[in-house]
């Protein structure tokens, strides 16, 4: 355990931060959330808006839940992605603890305590995530998660879901926060593994949990997937001169056989997947065939 954290601590104030783009009316249900935590000591949400042309600051502004969650809205249309808007907010938050929601899910109500319970111990700390109350038992069979208790494992480094996710100010602040550049997908593997390669502690706690609100079309699945591809490209890239290894063969050859055997739109393919699942698989090897094209390297 690193020096900063070798004795138990608890924030003085929490700073919930939630990047936003034209995120109404979902950001209603994840606000509503916030304000049902169980946790008893202080904290704020800060509306990090990168950009909203949906009337959101307007929305903000006397919102009914303005004093129960120490709402304030911020301006951080200045660049594009949600990890400008992250650090953007972050930069004039006054919690020396952070944690970072999406704008179209919904915290459980045990969340915040879960997230600050297990900080205590970590410079940072990630949380679970299910597919079930948001989402129709057909769409949550698109995307199936793991278990609460197993966090998010990679290839190399464990990673926070990019919605669900908390640091101490001072380990934020020392790993450079959100690497801006990767606005596609993957700055959330990224800064989680920047942050165990500085020798910082990493967390999870399975309690913390979130209700992940999906995709409901096969369109927007398959333009979600192929920047995923890209972006796990992208991270690689750039954390393979600090010791990252290449994706597993065999994981290609699964991607592949997937895509390939269980196409649910051929209908000689048998042991069909559902099929915004295959969608998902799909658009995954299409984007990562795409990233190696792009960084001129082979990741799989």
């Amino acid at each position: 355990m690193s020096a900063s954290v070798a004795s138990a601590r608890k924030p003085e104030l929490v700073s919930v931060i939630i990047p936003v783009f034209n995120g109404l009316p979902d950001l209603d249900e994840q606000l509503a959330g916030l304000a049902e935590q169980d946790y008893s000591g202080p904290y704020e949400v800060l509306v990090s808006d990168n950009g909203s042309r949906d009337g959101l600051a307007q929305h903000i502004d006397g919102h009914p839940l303005t004093e129960a969650l120490r709402l304030r809205y911020v301006d951080s249309s200045a660049k594009p992605g949600a990890p400008f808007a992250r650090n953007n907010a972050a930069t004039v938050a006054e919690g020396d603890f952070l944690a970072f929601v999406d704008q179209d899910d919904r915290v459980h109500p045990g969340w915040l305590s879960a997230m600050v319970r297990t900080a205590a111990d970590y410079d940072a700390v990630s949380g679970a995530v299910e597919v079930q109350t948001l989402n129709s038992p057909e769409v949550a069979s698109w995307r199936p998660m793991p278990a609460p208790e197993d966090g998010f494992p990679t290839h190399y480094l464990p990673y926070a879901h990019g919605n669900n996710t908390s640091y101490w100010r001072a380990a934020f602040e020392k790993i450079g926060g959100y690497d801006e550049s990767l606005i596609v997908a993957g700055d959330d593997v990224d800064i989680t593994w920047r942050l165990q390669q500085a020798g910082l502690s990493f967390g999870h706690a399975p309690d913390a949990l979130v209700a992940y609100r999906l995709r409901t079309t096969y369109r927007d699945t398959w333009r979600q997937a192929v920047n995923y591809g890209r972006g796990a490209v992208d991270v690689y890239a750039k954390h393979r001169p600090l010791g990252c290894p290449r994706l597993p063969l065999q994981a290609t050859f699964v991607s592949i056989a997937i895509v390939v055997l269980h196409n649910p739109f051929i209908r000689l393919t048998k042991n069909r997947l559902p099929r915004g699942l295959w969608t998902l698989h799909a658009g995954v090897l299409v984007g990562r065939i795409r990233g190696m094209l792009r960084h001129r390297v082979y990741y799989g």
